[in-house]
């Protein structure tokens, strides 16, 4: 920069001005830099797809116009970029072919995963029980994919695979069947964590406080033999946090009351489930477990938010 300005000889190296605007989108709040070559590398960019006539480069600039890759899914990019790749004048036949062979062995895993929680989904039978629940399987499972996709985290996919299926599921529960008073006692029978406490509980719920039950169950019970760590104590606290926001929501719903921004955002960022799909996704992903890691997570800090 010259004088707080970029300087024009930049807009020559179309590359160079790609990968900036790129970075720029890492960026954090006060760099004032960033976002000035954010908007000084997307107008040069722009101009660049609209004058020239190298497809391969027009092709990488008008993809991460519409999207910058930091906020895309990285294996949907890898398959992207292999057809793109194929187009360069100077592509690489060996490296080509073993980027495919890498797609679909990977692939091949991710699909394996799928049919073993697709099994577990049927055998549990929420999705054909509750007509009124949305039956997500692949979406969430393909939101894990983007989280985790090597193929060492096998384990982990399926586990958050089956635990977003069961957050969605108690969050149409709350958001679109259950009565006021039903939802009442599930959160108590979830804060209480006791089979006992579902005995006044309807019979849908009692399988959606099962099927959660169950979940944790075998993940702590895998967490414990393998790191000798007992997390139990860990996701009754998240889940009943998850609960008691749905809970206000479902209240706020029923009393007609419209609560202000920063009492809606207080509550949304437990509604929304991020905590607990982080939860869910460190217990199950992260070997050793570390006391530093689930403080991390007591404290709630502004970067979970």
């Amino acid at each position: 920069m010259e004088g707080g300005s970029f300087k024009r000889y930049l807009c020559d190296d179309t590359k160079g001005m790609l990968s900036l605007y790129e970075g720029s989108f890492l960026s954090i709040e006060g760099e004032n830099s960033l976002d000035e070559a954010r908007e000084f590398s997307k107008k040069h960019l722009q101009e660049f797809v609209n004058h020239n006539n190298d497809q391969y480069l027009s092709t990488m600039v008008s993809h991460a116009l519409e999207l910058p890759l930091h906020w895309r899914i990285l294996r949907v990019e890898a398959r992207w970029f292999i057809d793109v790749y194929r187009s360069r004048e100077d592509m690489n036949p060996i490296l080509l072919e073993l980027a495919k062979l890498d797609f679909n062995m990977v692939q091949a895993t991710h699909q394996e995963d799928l049919k073993q929680v697709s099994r577990w989904w049927r055998s549990i039978g929420l999705g054909e029980k509750l007509s009124f629940v949305r039956n997500r399987l692949t979406e969430n499972f393909f939101w894990t994919v983007g989280c985790t996709f090597h193929p060492r985290f096998g384990y982990s996919r399926r586990i958050s695979t089956k635990a977003n299926l069961i957050i969605t599921v108690i969050d149409d529960v709350y958001d679109v069947y259950g009565t006021l008073d039903e939802l009442e006692l599930f959160t108590d029978a979830v804060e209480s964590w006791n089979t006992n406490a579902m005995d006044g509980l309807s019979d849908y719920m009692k399988m959606c406080f099962l099927a959660l039950q169950n979940l944790v169950n075998e993940m702590a019970f895998d967490t414990l033999k393998e790191q000798g760590f007992h997390i139990i104590q860990y996701f009754k606290k998240s889940w009943a946090d998850l609960c008691r926001a749905y809970l206000l929501e479902a209240k706020w719903y029923y009393t007609g009351y419209t609560p202000s921004l920063q009492e809606y955002l207080d509550n949304a960022w437990v509604s929304v489930s991020v905590p607990t799909i982080l939860l869910n996704t460190y217990f199950s992903a992260t070997n050793p477990i570390t006391k530093e890691a689930l403080d991390f997570f007591e404290e709630c800090p502004n970067i979970i938010r």
